[in-house]
């Protein structure tokens, strides 16, 4: 399958590549990648990096870093993309693909007049919003605008960065004000692809911790009976998107959004 947006020598970096969605596009646009192409898969697990790296075709240079993205600052981040790239000047790409990834639906048994601990918010923007932009900005500087290097930044969002749920105050507001960045940051660059895609419901960690906890028990029941989409199916989908390209850079586009 020929896609323009992942087209010629490529660097790829997923963050929150170990599992769910995150690995499923690894393994998914691995073939996609043109030989020669180098990934660079980040998570906090080291051995789970290990099998997403496995699964790639071997005509890739796959790099694969142990980094708790909630914690890492920007001296942290450079050396690990710095290592990754073994010397190769960052003007040799044709492409770099960054896909913000890494998140947590946060203490879903909470509702608002409860989220009163201003070391959980500080913790949980850490990781879900604050150090994927100073990655964000990182890989803008690294592969900077004054090379031909195209760059898609793929955001992976949610329905619930748009539309409210009781006890989700944490995973909302994220999600909006992540969403929102990212929009800024397409209209300030408009040489950079920006896609905010949000996968629907899928079977992950994710969800189950959802199921499990959510204080809001009418948004819990409708879980189990909604459609509950695999990692494969979303990603798949994904796929379609920037393939067909029928969106504006730093849209939100739906898995279950109408297909033009």
């Amino acid at each position: 399958m020929s896609i323009p947006a992942l087209s010629g020598k490529a660097f790829f970096l997923i963050t929150g590549a170990s599992r769910g969605i995150g690995k499923q596009i690894a393994i998914s646009f691995g073939p996609l990648l043109q030989e020669g192409s180098y990934v660079l898969l980040l998570a906090s697990n080291l051995n789970a990096l290990k099998e997403t790296a496995a699964q790639l075709p071997s005509n890739l240079i796959v790099d694969y870093a142990s980094v708790n993205l909630g914690t890492a600052t920007k001296d942290d981040l450079k050396k690990v993309i710095i290592s990754s790239l073994k010397g190769t000047d960052p003007k040799e790409f044709d492409r770099v693909i960054l896909v913000h990834n890494v998140g947590t639906c946060g203490d879903v048994s909470k509702f608002t007049n409860d989220m009163m601990d201003i070391n959980e918010w500080r913790k949980y923007y850490d990781l879900n919003m604050f150090i994927p932009i100073i990655l964000n900005g990182l890989m803008m500087e690294i592969f900077d605008k004054k090379t031909d290097t195209k760059k898609l930044i793929i955001n992976i969002t949610s329905l619930l960065a748009q539309v409210p749920f009781a006890s989700t105050g944490y995973y909302c507001t994220v999600k909006a004000a992540k969403e929102m960045f990212f929009k800024v940051f397409a209209l300030e660059y408009p040489e950079v692809d920006v896609l905010n895609y949000s996968p629907g419901p899928v079977k992950t960690d994710m969800l189950d911790d959802f199921s499990k906890n959510l204080a809001n028990e009418k948004f819990r029941n409708s879980l189990t009976r909604n459609k509950i989409l695999t990692t494969e199916e979303t990603v798949t989908r994904l796929i379609e998107v920037l393939k067909d390209h029928q969106y504006k850079s730093g849209d939100h586009v739906d898995y279950f959004d109408e297909k033009l």
